[in-house]
């Protein structure tokens, strides 16, 4: 089975253990918003933080109510299966579920997860690690135009900002495609290759090969990741920049944070994020540009969210939109 070309059964009871916060439910967040009529209930521990807002439902009872594959749709450093998730897995592939997971770990690597799959016949999915090989990246100039969200920090909003600038072409009449580069996005577009599970040598291939020559018209709305300025997840940006060769950046910033997620880094200047992100790209396109910003305003009530977006519109000189309160139509405009 291809990363390209995954199959997945709805519909979904979403699974999200014990998490800590609503941004540990992050995968199962996007996929609920953008296929809610996929997802039938959520699974949650006495402990879980995190709230699709679905009904809460045992495995037993998501069965029962039609579920076909159980989606583990929580992150965690190190993208590790917790043992006490095991038995849960274990009763879902034993009712007849499948089982897909946006984790590093691979299912199979649990035994008890491996036994029972090959013991019911249910398939496992893991949308994290790509099958079948990649090319190294070219960076041969290729036709077809090409956005590539970046951020000023991870999980900031660049796949929801692609998901709705691709929306936002289609409703238009435009020829474009949302390319999904990591779990979530693949969960809810049903293809993809998640690059931050491939070798570092071939992550600029894997966007070559997701963002291919098309018709000069045709825009692929690359999804990003991480960030040039995150030490933790430059290296997997910098090879998506690369390869994705794009003639357009938007970058996704959220404005309440102060230091990047799970470390002690400051979050970068937009400036700064700016500069490095379009010196970057013009390695394969020269005249890649930045064409927008996409603040994430959720933190914010809603006369300071747009005073915010105002400040920054002025500060930098490019449209500056919410993706969920005002659209992304300022972005595409830009694009014409």
């Amino acid at each position: 089975m291809s990363a390209a070309n995954i199959e997945i059964r709805a519909p979904y009871l979403m699974f999200l253990g014990d998490v800590h916060d609503q941004l540990a439910a992050k995968t199962a967040t996007g996929v609920v918003h953008w296929r809610r009529d996929d997802c039938i209930g959520q699974v949650r521990f006495p402990d879980c933080k995190a709230d699709l807002g679905l009904s809460d439902m045992s495995v037993a009872e998501g069965r029962q109510a039609g579920a076909a594959t159980l989606v583990i749709g929580a992150v965690n450093p190190g993208g590790v299966l917790p043992d006490h998730w095991v038995a849960a897995i274990v009763e879902s592939l034993e009712s007849g579920m499948d089982v897909a997971s946006g984790l590093h770990m691979r299912l199979a690597a649990q035994p008890q997860v491996a036994e029972a799959a090959q013991r019911t016949g249910r398939a496992l999915f893991d949308v994290r690690h790509p099958t079948g090989n990649l090319p190294t990246g070219k960076g041969t100039k290729r036709p077809g135009k090409r956005l590539l969200t970046v951020g000023t920090d991870c999980s900031v909003g660049k796949m929801y900002t692609s998901l709705a600038i691709a929306a936002e072409m289609q409703a238009r009449g435009w020829k474009a495609d949302f390319r999904a580069t990591g779990q979530t996005g693949i969960f809810i577009a049903g293809s993809g290759i998640s690059v931050d599970a491939v070798v570092a040598d071939f992550i600029s291939g894997a966007a070559e090969v997701l963002g291919p020559a098309n018709d000069p018209d045709h825009w692929d709305v690359m999804e990003g990741q991480g960030s040039l300025f995150h030490p933790s997840f430059a290296g997997v940006t910098m090879g998506l920049i690369h390869g994705s060769q794009p003639d357009a950046l938007v970058l996704c910033h959220e404005p309440t944070r102060r230091k990047m997620r799970n470390v002690e880094h400051p979050i970068p200047a937009i400036d700064a994020c700016i500069r490095g992100h379009v010196e970057a790209a013009r390695l394969t396109n020269p005249d890649a540009r930045c064409v927008g910003i996409a603040v994430n305003t959720s933190a914010l009530p809603e006369a300071e969210a747009a005073d915010c977006l105002k400040m920054i519109a002025d500060q930098h000189g490019l449209p500056t939109v919410d993706p969920v309160r005002t659209g992304v139509a300022a972005l595409v405009d830009a694009l014409a």
